[in-house]
Parts: structure tokens; C-alpha cells; sequence
């Protein structure tokens, strides 16, 4: 018989995780005003809130840990990681930051500018705050098929090329500083850019002289789907397809804590020396000095470690086919999810799962907390409240997709807990009809309202 898939590691420590009651999480949840990253984490049994900074590290990055060199100026690990970030992406400037919000707060505040128009692919919360705080506005062109859940496009986090060249006929050139594309796609379902696309923005953009930036946060798991889904790149490696990738574009801003395989830590690449340098006075206000930028130097020496795992295909494959099969196990059970499955999260389509909840009674933070009620799994909604209130009209934005992401931490947990998830989603959808009414928001702040707003159940 053919043997079946098994994972390229085995376990060395565990860590301990607490049941509870329906009863119990019922409580804990209204105590928390509905808003599930108000709990804490002992009253959660599988956290699925994000990836982010979440994966375990393996016993090499626990090693490199300890040769950690903490020298506040020119440490080892600071160099040491430079030369791995050099390697992979091929940019040759480089700036520590201690997250990935961080990256785009130093980046920006050399970039963007009042009145400024950023186009790009469904932006994450912090790229579009980021880029609002500084009055200037965040222009989604993601492919019209990224909306709809049941398309099986393979990368459905392409930039619609019509869509970006009537962004740049309509503006003052001067006014677009940048266009970003986000790799992988989370907004949009965890959903991958093609080689071929990039290409055609680059192409595009450089005939107009306008930078291309990467959000790099998942760099590793895009590469993975090039290298599986798009003719010509079967032979690659991984670090190959990546540093391929990275040549179309002109800089980028990467979240360590996901493809980076550590709990904290960031970094801005750049080829543009001129905004290196301005970048560096920003990075020293905010961050810390230009060898540290916020990291200790065991952290950054973890993920010179981390980057180069996060980039072999067998890690990949592995942490891929996790969620995989859990959204093939939901697709079984009948859960409208989307199509085709990302590479670091299941996104549960709310609009489909519970369409008789009303959009502005907050329908897919309805469901997260069902599922957190039911099952003890904390979700996060992507959805009407990430999206904010429009800054000029103060109305809520409704987007096209109301999802709840179950992002599944590297190397964390285990094929039951997938099982688990599959489980209590199928007891909440064969029950779904049941589900009338959803939340009214009681308080909220200007701006990423969906760290901290509290709720009220109708």
C-alpha cells in the first residue's frame, strides 16, 4: 500500500491547553464584551485568532537563540541576519523592526503623504491604517473573482491590471508614492499572487516610475503556491522562486512573526538608498538604533534561522496540507468557505453561513463567537468590523466578503485539533437557521476599531 503523508518533524515539548464549560465561555465571553481578543488566553482551548507570532520555534532556533549577541550597536546577529535577508530577497538595504506594523510605520512616514493614493490588493488592517492615519487613501484593485468564495482562480490575490492603470490614468502620478502588493493575500482569503502578475505590475509601474512594494508577511507560503500552481516554476526551489519574486520590485516590509517563524520581530528591505537613509531617521525614533530596530539580539539571530526553514518546500508541505485537510473537512461537511484553500488560514464565508443575520448587526463576529461559545476556538473576523468606518463619512464600510479566519499557528497543533475544528463548525452550520440577530458596537476607536471595540448582543 501507498504509505500516507507524515510530518517532516516530531514533538520535544509540549505545552498544556484548558478544557471549559459552554457555561463557563458564555460568561467569559460577555465579560469580554464580544470581542474575542478581550479573553485571555487560558480561557481559549485552540487559538486560531492569528499566526501571527503564534508557530512554535524548532530546536535550531532555540540553539541560535543562546548565541544570541545583544551588543546595542553592530551585533553579530544583526549582520548574520543581513546577510540571510540579502540571500533570499536580494534587496540590499536592510532595517530591523520589532513587528511587521512597525516596518510600515517607519516605511510610510518616509513614503506617504496627505492626499496620497496607494493602490494594492485588499491592504491589511495595519497597511490601510497606516496609510489613512496619514489622511491619504488605500485603493483595493484585487481581481473581481477573489469575491466570490466558490471561484477556484489559483491566485486569487492578483492586482486587476484595468483596475491599476485607471488608478494611474485618473491621479497625479506624484500622488501615488507606491503600489503595494500583499503576499500572500489575507484579506482576501489567504490567497496567493502569481509570478505572472507581479510581472505585469512591476512592468507597469516602472513605466510610470512608480515603486513597487511587497507586504511580505507570507512570502514563503506564495512562493510554495507558484512553485505548485503555475506552469515554468515546478523545478524551482523555493528561494529561488522567492528571490525571482522580490526582483520585480523595489522594496518591502515583512512581518517576521508569520514566514519568519519567530514570535516577534520585523524588517524593511530596500534597493532605493535615498529612502533607506531617510528611513533610518525614522527607525531611530521609533524603533531603536539601526542594528536592533527593536529586536533583541537573540530574536534577530532565531530568525536568520527561521527565514531559511520557512523557505525549504518540506516545511511548506507540511504546514500547507495542515490546513488543507481541515478545509477539506469542512468542505465535506457542507461550510461555505473560500475556494481554492489558502496557505495559512481557513476563511469561513459568513455571508453564506449565516445570511439571516443582518450585515450590520456584524454577522461574521456573530459567528466567531458562536464558534468560540460552542467550541472554544477563538476566530477572527474579517469582515465589516476590520473594515472600519469610511474616515471622511464615519459610516461603516460593508466589503465584499464578511469571513471568519481561523488562522492555524505553525507547527502548533495537531491533526485532532483539526478534526475538533471541523467538528463544532458542523454543529454550528447544522444549526445555523436558528441564528436571527447578531451585535451592536457600544464603544470603538477612531481608527483599527477591531483590537478593541466592545459589543453588545441583540
Amino acid at each position: 500500500m501507498k504509505l500516507p503523508y507524515a510530518e517532516p518533524y516530531k514533538i520535544k515539548m509540549v505545552e498544556t491547553i484548558k478544557r471549559s464549560t459552554v457555561e463557563q465561555r458564555k460568561k467569559w465571553i460577555k465579560e469580554a464584551h464580544y470581542n474575542l481578543f478581550n479573553l485571555s488566553s487560558d480561557k481559549v482551548y485552540i487559538d486560531l485568532l492569528t499566526d501571527s507570532g503564534t508557530g512554535a520555534m524548532s530546536d535550531k532556533q532555540w540553539g541560535a537563540l543562546m548565541e544570541g549577541d545583544e551588543s546595542y550597536a553592530g551585533s553579530q546577529s544583526f549582520l548574520k541576519l543581513k546577510e540571510v535577508v540579502n540571500k533570499i530577497t536580494g534587496f540590499k538595504f536592510f532595517l530591523p523592526t520589532h513587528q511587521g506594523r512597525a516596518a510600515e510605520n517607519v516605511l510610510f512616514s518616509v513614503l506617504v503623504k496627505e492626499g496620497d493614493i496607494v493602490p494594492g490588493n485588499s491592504h491589511f488592517d495595519t497597511t490601510k491604517g497606516h496609510i489613512e492615519f496619514r489622511k491619504a487613501t488605500a485603493l483595493d484593485c484585487t481581481i473581481d473573482e477573489a469575491f466570490d468564495t466558490e471561484n477556484l482562480h489559483p491566485f486569487k490575490g492578483n492586482i486587476d491590471i484595468d483596475k491599476l492603470q485607471k488608478v494611474i490614468d485618473k491621479n497625479p502620478i506624484e500622488k501615488i508614492p507606491f503600489v503595494i502588493i500583499t503576499i500572500t493575500n489575507n484579506s482576501s482569503g489567504g490567497q496567493p499572487v502569481s509570478m505572472e502578475n507581479i510581472k505585469a505590475v512591476s512592468k507597469l509601474c516602472r513605466s510610470y516610475k512608480i515603486p513597487v512594494l511587497f507586504d511580505s508577511a507570507r512570502f514563503a507560503e506564495n512562493a510554495y503556491f507558484i512553485k505548485i500552481r503555475e506552469n515554468g516554476y515546478q523545478n524551482k526551489t523555493i528561494k529561488e522562486i522567492a528571490k525571482e519574486l522580490f526582483s520585480y520590485g523595489d522594496g518591502m516590509t515583512m512581518s517576521s512573526k508569520k514566514d519568519g517563524l519567530v514570535n516577534m520581530g520585523g524588517f524593511i528591505a530596500l534597493n532605493d538608498e535615498e529612502v533607506y537613509k531617510k528611513a533610518t531617521v525614522f527607525n531611530i525614533m521609533f524603533e531603536g538604533f539601526i542594528t536592533y530596530g527593536g529586536m533583541s539580539g537573540r530574536d534577530m539571530a532565531a530568525l536568520a534561522v527561521g527565514l531559511d526553514e520557512a523557505t525549504e518546500f518540506e516545511y511548506l508541505e507540511s504546514r500547507i496540507r495542515q490546513v488543507t485537510h481541515l478545509g477539506n473537512k469542512l468542505i465535506e461537511f457542507g461550510v461555505p468557505v473560500q475556494h481554492p484553500i489558502g496557505g495559512h488560514a481557513i476563511f469561513i464565508d459568513a455571508n453564506k453561513f449565516v445570511p439571516t443575520i443582518p450585515r450590520d448587526e456584524y454577522r461574521a463576529q456573530a459567528l466567531a463567537i458562536e464558534l468560540y461559545i460552542v467550541g472554544g476556538i477563538r476566530g477572527v473576523e474579517i469582515g465589516t468590523v476590520l473594515a472600519d468606518r469610511d474616515p471622511f463619512t464615519r459610516k461603516n464600510r460593508y466589503p465584499e466578503l464578511e469571513l471568519v479566519r481561523l488562522a492555524i499557528p505553525r507547527r502548533t497543533y495537531t491533526h485532532n485539533h483539526m478534526e475538533y475544528i471541523a467538528a463544532a463548525l458542523k454543529n454550528i452550520f447544522d444549526s445555523r437557521s436558528e441564528a436571527k440577530s447578531g451585535y451592536t458596537i457600544i464603544d470603538e476607536a477612531p481608527i483599527m476599531r477591531h483590537f478593541t471595540v466592545k459589543f453588545e448582543k441583540i
